[in-house]
């Protein structure tokens, strides 16, 4: 009877330990952006909601700064489940099909309102595409408007010929050499020693990248030109989403909403705040001419033109909705 009992006790802790496994998950989740910047803020509020609605029943260690996975890579790691889930800027996957670009194309949106509206129409055909890669968007939340910096005042596009300019994805590399500068790839940890090296001389980027970069160490001009309005988006692996429970699934989700609405609105936070921290700290900030905005406009309309030549139909089908 005791041989008994005590298979009866070994077969009970097994089963236990099998029933505690099968309710607890630690997924790890890179970001490139620093502990600073709102977007990990954000994703750190993310990960405590879920941690808390599961009741520790799944955890989401988030490794920030590209420590874990640089950004090329990680919608990638995450599609071959080297991670559970990551965050990336959207229009770097421009290049599989035009439709994650669109909202990095210049002058297309530049105020929130647009920039949703035009998430609006572009999230079902991101979700298609993405689910074809057994990846789940969970989220997006978009950056300040695009703004200028530089070591002098920009008063035409012809002042920014000859200039090496940061850039980050296809878009920009083409906006760039539209304006007669020289494009350089940078990803945003090495910003500063770029510019301090003269690897590069000019950048397109948000006032929130500027803030926590310190631009003031490295240029003296912010021109707030509203060039475009990007996005973050928050991906997960369908197969490891699929593996949670129900009310699992249900805590991600329901993070993940409260997340979308939490970011814009520290979004547009950011822009007031972080262009305030930019003067503070000695920057000077500069209205953009009627003539600079009209040169980079015109800029904006060539590439739309190319953009239309070769986008898929699921892309161009985002912009008429967008249009409507």
């Amino acid at each position: 009877m005791n041989t008994i009992f005590a298979k009866s006790v070994v077969v009970g802790l097994f089963a236990a330990t099998l029933s505690t496994s099968a309710l607890s998950a630690d997924w790890d989740m890179p970001t490139p952006y620093p502990d600073a910047t709102f977007h990990t803020v954000n994703i750190n509020q993310f990960a405590d909601d879920i941690k808390t609605a599961t009741d520790g029943g799944l955890n989401i260690t988030v490794h920030s700064a590209g420590s874990l996975i640089k950004h090329g890579e990680i919608k990638n790691a995450v599609r071959g489940g080297q991670v559970q889930i990551g965050e990336f800027f959207l229009s770097l996957l421009a290049n599989e099909d035009a439709a994650y670009g669109i909202d990095s194309q210049p002058f297309v949106a530049t105020s929130y309102e647009d920039a949703k509206k035009l998430w609006d129409a572009q999230k079902p055909v991101i979700t298609e595409l993405l689910a074809k890669q057994k990846l789940v968007p969970l989220y997006a939340v978009a950056w300040p408007p695009q703004g200028l910096y530089t070591n002098k005042e920009i008063k035409t596009v012809a002042d920014l010929k000859g200039l090496k300019f940061r850039s980050y994805n296809a878009a920009l590399e083409k906006f760039a050499t539209l304006a007669g500068a020289a494009p350089t790839q940078v990803e945003v940890p090495d910003i500063p020693q770029a510019f301090s090296t003269g690897q590069v001389e000019a950048m397109i980027t948000s006032p929130s990248t500027g803030a926590n970069g310190k631009a003031w160490d490295y240029v003296t001009h912010y021109t707030p030109i509203n060039a475009w309005v990007p996005k973050n988006i928050v991906v997960v692996n369908k197969a490891a989403f699929d593996g949670l429970d129900e009310a699992t699934r249900t805590a991600v989700l329901e993070a993940a909403a409260a997340a979308e609405t939490r970011g814009w609105e520290m979004s547009m936070q950011e822009t007031e705040a972080q262009t305030k921290v930019l003067a503070d700290n000695g920057m000077t900030i500069v209205e953009p001419s009627a003539e600079l905005l009209e040169g980079l406009r015109g800029i904006g309309e060539t590439m739309q033109v190319e953009w239309q030549e070769t986008a898929s139909e699921q892309a161009k089908s985002i912009v008429a909705a967008f249009g409507q």
